[in-house]
């Protein structure tokens, strides 16, 4: 197992903008999904991150059995018509990881909630379908059409994790707003940063609409 850093952070809170930056300080950063061309292990190419991290936790026990090619998850959940997984937000699985590894680092890349749910509305049909009629855990189907509802979903994941890890060094939040978010990770994992920058930026002005 090689992991260093699994990111707990939502979807549109700069996930890409870490998994590049970790890229450029050399680590093998599996994003969302496993490519198929450049995923080390072929047998799992094509596959999602998050699938792969239940059949660990629901199979052997070990949510890392068959990602330990990689040293760090960069974005963990997946949500499509088949698929809808968060282990983020699963106390049980980040449980077995922290148990398993004690040298394995988390972090929680953060965002302004209201921006945040902002962003999944404007992100193709994140907001406007995939969430409202996703079931996702803490937002049940039904919910999550209005920013608000989105917001404060976010908002409780955040205080979810800041719970379960209060105290342990091995837990960073970081505010991508913020101008020393690079050196607060750099400081965190151990390792430089030669890249730092806004990557996936939605650059669509699209209304948010009635709410």
């Amino acid at each position: 197992m090689s992991s260093r850093v699994i990111n707990l952070g939502l979807p549109k809170t700069g996930t890409t903008t870490l998994g590049m930056a970790l890229e450029h300080a050399g680590l093998r950063v599996a994003d969302f999904k496993l490519r198929r061309r450049s995923c080390p292990d072929k047998s799992i190419a094509g596959s999602f991150v998050a699938r792969q991290l239940y059949d660990g936790y629901y199979g052997s026990g070990d949510p890392l059995e068959k990602l330990g090619a990689f040293d760090a998850l960069s974005e963990i959940s997946v949500l499509n018509r088949d698929l809808c997984l968060w282990p983020q937000t699963d106390f049980g699985l980040i449980q077995s990881l922290r148990e398993r590894y004690s040298e394995l680092r988390f972090v929680a890349s953060y965002r302004d909630p209201d921006a945040t749910a902002h962003s999944m509305l404007r992100w193709s049909d994140l907001g406007s379908d995939r969430m409202p009629n996703g079931n996702i855990p803490g937002l049940p189907r039904g919910y999550g059409e209005t920013r608000l509802q989105r917001a404060q979903w976010v908002a409780q994941h955040y205080a979810f994790l800041r719970t379960i890890f209060a105290g342990d060094p091995r837990f960073l939040e970081y505010d991508i707003d913020d101008p020393g978010a690079a050196g607060l990770l750099s400081a965190h994992l151990g390792i430089d940063l030669p890249w730092w920058g806004k990557a996936n930026e939605n650059r669509s002005m699209r209304p948010e609409g009635a709410e």
